[in-house]
């Protein structure tokens, strides 16, 4: 199995030991990425800005490999306050993505000052 590691500068830099971005076997799989604008690495008050920061994020990577967000086929959303933000997220969510909709876990979970983090899988085009 060969491993590329997909890396730009218009999405956050990796705080630790990991990729923003793998292509392998077919597959493009992302990093999990929070709300940081990459220029200026402030980060929205509402959930719902927080979740148009991170697409923009991912999108950024998925771009590096000629990929967008409709070539996604999993996402996996984390909200800090799922109960209370749910409704925004899903608002701001659906503004990315076209039909058909890639299947999605949205869970919530304990986060590091942020209100959502999210990963995609994305299939690569059959040439590939």
């Amino acid at each position: 199995m060969t491993k590329i590691a997909i890396r730009t500068a218009n999405a956050p830099q990796p705080a630790g030991p990991y990729s923003q971005g793998i292509v392998a076997n077919g597959f493009f799989y992302s990093a999990g990425f929070g709300p940081q604008n990459p220029e200026t690495g402030e980060k929205a008050a509402t959930v719902g800005e927080q979740t148009r920061q991170v697409l923009r994020n991912i999108s950024a990577v998925l771009a590096e490999r000629g990929l967008t967000l409709d070539d996604s086929v999993k996402v996996t959303a984390h909200l800090q306050r799922l109960n209370e933000d749910f409704a925004e997220f899903n608002e701001a969510y659906k503004e990315f993505f076209t039909a058909p909709f890639p299947v999605r876990t949205t869970v919530g979970s304990q986060l590091a000052n942020i209100l959502v983090e999210i990963d995609v899988v994305a299939v690569l085009p059959a040439s590939e």
